[in-house]
């Protein structure tokens, strides 16, 4: 499924955070939006999902906007979301938070079950009936992926999936990060680990004060030092 966005702009109350950012995911193409904190990645997912109080511009899903419709609406024709946060239900055990997220098959979408999603996060099948408050970070992480994926999305925004965890983690993420486009899903995630990106992504985005500064693969950007320099150094 496609993602086309154009001239998107967000405000909180008075304060305009996002300028005129246009970006595309293709199906089965994992895409990274790369920037600083603050840059403005997270409030372009909150602005797909209709999340902040006044939005602009266009969201095309599979040939419809969705800028439109509800947060509800918005979730059903197939956009999944893993926030930054998590979210993750802490008095409930793994098992419980992926019935949570369960919806029916979807059209042009990857099916994901509970056992798909244990042999794609081994650890969580090791876990199956803990508590998830009493979880690790980066199996918190895992459980919040797979419990959006339950919902059989056609396509998901994963923002910062790598932060806060450890370089083996890390890694493993990014196999399942790889292993959920081979089935198929189309992929926006936010994230300032630029080596994890390169793990994993087709395609590079950088934002920086609400507009997007640089389009290309992620071999471009490795020798375009001006640009890293300029938009990613810390």
């Amino acid at each position: 499924m496609t993602l086309d966005v154009s001239n998107l702009c967000g405000w909180y109350g008075k304060a305009q955070i996002l300028d005129g950012v246009s970006l595309r995911v293709q199906t089965g193409e994992a895409v990274v939006l790369l920037g600083r904190n603050g840059a403005g990645k997270s409030t372009v997912f909150r602005s797909l999902l209709r999340l902040i109080p006044k939005v602009s511009g266009r969201a095309i899903l599979n040939g419809c906007d969705i800028l439109d419709l509800p947060t509800y609406e918005i979730v059903r024709r197939g956009l999944g979301y893993v926030p930054e946060d998590r979210r993750i239900f802490a008095g409930l055990t793994v098992e419980e938070n992926l019935a949570t997220g369960l919806q029916p098959p979807r059209a042009g979408a990857p099916t994901w079950t509970a056992e798909a999603l244990y042999a794609l996060f081994p650890n969580l099948a090791q876990a199956k009936n803990r508590l998830a408050g009493r979880m690790s970070g980066g199996e918190q992480q895992m459980l919040a992926i797979a419990r959006t994926l339950m919902g059989n999305p056609s396509l998901v925004l994963l923002d910062e999936p790598s932060e806060g965890l450890a370089p083996k983690i890390v890694e493993g993420m990014a196999a399942a990060v790889v292993a959920m486009k081979r089935q198929g899903l189309s992929i926006l995630l936010a994230e300032q680990n630029l080596h994890f990106a390169r793990a994993i992504a087709d395609r590079a985005y950088i934002i920086e004060k609400g507009s997007i500064r640089f389009e290309g693969n992620l071999s471009e950007l490795d020798t375009n030092a001006e640009v890293r320099s300029a938009y990613l150094a810390f």
